[in-house]
């Protein structure tokens, strides 16, 4: 247009220039026309006045209007009703734009991902940005880790839990370097096993393996705590901690995570995102899951199948294996020994082992090879959350003296039962609470307290509080304070029971009482306890 407008500055301007440029910008001859009857103020001519120059007023979004649609969530609607309400409190002459011309003025003064970012926020503006592929460098140079939850439903004890994956991939063949499968919530512990797999190589692992240069994370609690920080330095690995919520700067993990989904999740019993008929989203009750074994199992499977036989677009008709086995990279490799040591949480603090064994967290550990070692100064590592061991070591030296075990360690039985118990009282809360919540209260159309549903009269008010005072009342009774009496003789009572309630012989009367025990203080008429009268 700055082209045609020097022409026709210089009276050279024709019909054919107009043709032509018509059709390299896709417009029509008229539309070309018009825009040099009305350039705009970028091409250095000022408008000329007519019948089209009120669009020299046009809406434009400033600041307060940004602010107001992201206060109403990208609602174009309205922000144009809050904004004719801020213009009806102003003096006469402030113009309202229509919703039309909003909605055009939104678009022209607003890239798509500032409008997206308004209405969704930061998130949803990030789908409309342009991100740079990283170099793929060279084997073990970046690993990148992550946690994900599997989206299946799996049968952990009785209870249907989704499982959780963590593993570590190389970025350069996108290769999985090692997994862990934890059946509850991950943790540190989780951390380190999944690394323990990836950096060796004997079996089960590799054979891909080995030390990585930096492995990227995106601050996860887990990956940042003390013990994993402490097994990296000791390691010699730098940690690359980046920005949260950030799934393009670890694209790697990040598309190992949407492709387990559709290639193995979709597939399984117990899948969450299962399309389902009918307007219920629940899943059904008599679904049949997979254990947790079978699940873990099927797992690696998979990551059998991404390594050694799945071909990445990416890779050139390579599987991930190949790709990394390819590469001439030196490995830099650590021993089973020692990777277990550095992987270990340290206590922070010595210790002196007694006759009664090492003394850690109000427990005490033995171990045979302690005989002979009281007195003696330790340190004392041990595995994140696995406390029926820990590993001893000496003190001053750092040598490894070896395992010691929980000394008064419950029996199966026992946990069990513990755990039942536990799980009984989770059950009577939950249902305490939910029926806590099963309160109702009265719909109002005004402004007012709330008024609480359901009747109650004064007699099922004074049953109710009778019924909760006898039972506080039973949570206080000491059954085994009096025994009870033995039964009559004339009762078929089992073996058992009658040898535990065989009656005792009665002493010996004094001289200054007459026998059959009448007037003997605490004896009631007709309750002899060697007779149990009137118990049944």
């Amino acid at each position: 247009m700055g082209r045609l407008l020097e022409l026709r500055a210089t009276g050279s301007l024709t019909s054919s220039h107009v043709r032509v440029a018509a059709g390299a910008l896709g417009v029509s001859e008229r539309t070309v026309w018009r825009w040099l009857a009305e350039p705009s103020p970028a091409d250095g001519v000022p408008r000329t006045p007519g019948a089209r120059g009120a669009r020299q007023d046009r809406f434009v979004v400033t600041g307060e209007v940004r602010a107001l649609l992201a206060l109403w969530g990208g609602n174009v609607a309205a922000l144009q009703r809050d904004l004719a309400a801020r213009a009806a409190g102003e003096p006469a002459g402030s113009i309202v734009p229509s919703l039309t011309t909003l909605r055009r003025a939104l678009r022209r003064d607003l890239s798509p991902g500032e409008r997206a970012g308004l209405a969704g926020g930061e998130r949803a503006a990030r789908k409309h940005d342009v991100f740079l592929a990283r170099p793929r460098g060279w084997r073990n140079q970046v690993w990148e880790a992550d946690h994900v939850q599997a989206a299946v439903r799996v049968d952990v004890g009785g209870v249907a839990r989704r499982p959780w994956i963590t593993w570590f991939a190389d970025c350069a063949s996108n290769t999985i370097m090692g997994v862990a499968v934890t059946p509850g919530h991950p943790s540190r512990e989780s951390v380190l096993a999944a690394l323990r797999a990836a950096v060796l190589r004997e079996e089960p692992y590799g054979p891909q393996g080995g030390l990585p240069e930096r492995v990227r994370v995106d601050r996860g609690k887990d990956f940042l705590s003390r013990t994993v920080t402490a097994a990296f330095d000791a390691l010699v690995v730098t940690v690359e901690d980046l920005s949260a919520y950030t799934p393009p700067l670890k694209g790697t993990v990040e598309g190992l995570n949407r492709s387990v989904e559709t290639m193995l999740w979709a597939a399984l019993p117990g899948y969450v995102r299962q399309p389902r008929p009918g307007k219920r989203v629940a899943c059904p009750k008599d679904e049949v899951l997979l254990d947790f074994e079978e699940f873990t199992a099927r797992q690696l499977e998979w990551v059998q199948w991404w390594n050694a036989a799945h071909q990445p677009a990416p890779l050139g008709g390579r599987t991930p294996l190949e790709a990394w086995q390819e590469d001439p990279t030196p490995l830099r490799e650590v021993g089973a020994r020692e990777l277990w040591t550095f992987t270990l949480e340290d206590d922070g603090r010595p210790r002196i082992l007694s006759t009664r064994g090492l003394r850690f967290r109000n427990r005490d550990y033995v171990g045979p090879w302690m005989n002979g070692q009281a007195g003696r100064r330790v340190r004392v590592r041990f595995m994140p959350h696995h406390d029926h061991r820990i590993e001893v070591f000496d003190a001053g030296t750092g040598a490894y003296l070896g395992p010691a075990d929980v000394a008064d360690a419950a029996s199966a039985e026992q946990i069990t039962a513990v755990r039942s118990a536990r799980a009984a009282r989770s059950r009577r809360l939950r249902k305490d609470l939910k029926a806590a919540q099963r309160e109702r209260y009265a719909a109002v159309t005004s402004a007012e307290q709330p008024k609480r549903l359901g009747s109650l009269t004064e007699a099922e008010a004074g049953l109710e509080l009778a019924a909760a005072d006898r039972q506080d009342l039973s949570e206080l009774a000491l059954p085994d304070l009096i025994p009870p009496a033995a039964p009559p003789p004339d009762w078929r009572t089992p073996a058992s029971l009658a040898a535990r309630t065989r009656p005792q012989p009665a002493p010996a009367p004094h001289d200054d009482q007459p026998p059959g025990g009448e007037g003997r203080p605490g004896v009631r008429d007709g309750g002899d306890t060697t007779t149990g009268g009137g118990v049944r």
